[in-house]
């Protein structure tokens, strides 16, 4: 399920937009700082620090999990969301928490993590990312008119193929093969980066373009989600 925790790209594009928009920032509190304003100086010190406080905690925190220690890891992601609530962190670690939830076959408060990053988190991206994650967990709980809702509650972007992919499985746990069948072509025609497992994106589309023998569709059973089995993050 390592759909439900940030890739390596994901991260390394979250660092870059991150800096993108606080690099001036930072470059004029340092010129700023320079001709006498110490205590901005500080401020700014402080604030850095508070970042890397914030990922070491995460850190912490998924290393918990790898470790089974949910406990442990519960612990830093309350501390983490009371001490740095603003942080990026906090919403990453939601997400990691959602998968936790997820393996554990606990959908509701997975749903709730989800939910909250969609609605509450200051990234964009995160917020993408957290509703297309809702809408997996949605169709896992049986509910894909109510997935099927929530992507369309956001313009996704980069994520378009992998939006298109989960309305696709929504649509196939509906029973409405044709529709299903569109939104698997169209993630697979916008998918240049990468984004979705194109190899069983294929099978999806093949089985459902194929004639259908004995009134059997072949599409394998990874297109309606379910919980997964523990594994590790």
């Amino acid at each position: 399920m390592d759909d439900y925790l940030l890739s390596e790209k994901e991260q390394w594009e979250a660092l870059k937009r991150w800096l993108r928009e606080n690099g001036p920032a930072i470059v004029a509190g340092v010129a700023i700082a320079a001709v006498g304003l110490g205590g901005y100086r500080w401020w700014r010190a402080h604030e850095s620090n508070s970042d890397l406080a914030a990922g070491e905690m995460y850190v912490r925190m998924e290393n918990a999990f790898e470790q089974g220690n949910r406990t442990q890891a519960f612990i830093l992601l309350g501390d983490l969301e009371r001490q740095y609530a603003s942080s990026p962190y906090a919403d990453q670690a939601k997400l990691a928490s959602a998968r936790a939830f997820v393996e554990d076959n606990e959908l509701d408060r997975a749903a709730d993590e989800l939910r909250d990053v969609m609605q509450h988190s200051h990234d964009s991206v995160l917020k993408l990312i957290a509703r297309q994650r809702l809408a997996r967990v949605q169709i896992a709980q049986h509910q894909p008119s109510q997935a099927i809702a929530t992507l369309a509650g956001g313009a996704p972007g980069a994520l378009a193929p992998l939006y298109a992919e989960a309305r696709g499985d929504a649509y196939y746990a509906m029973g409405d093969k044709a529709a299903a069948l569109a939104q698997y072509r169209l993630a697979r025609a916008a998918d240049v980066g990468g984004e979705t497992d194109t190899g069983l994106l294929d099978l999806k589309i093949s089985d459902l373009s194929a004639p259908v023998a004995s009134g059997k569709s072949g599409v394998p059973q990874a297109a309606v989600p379910a919980a997964p089995a523990r594994q590790p993050h």
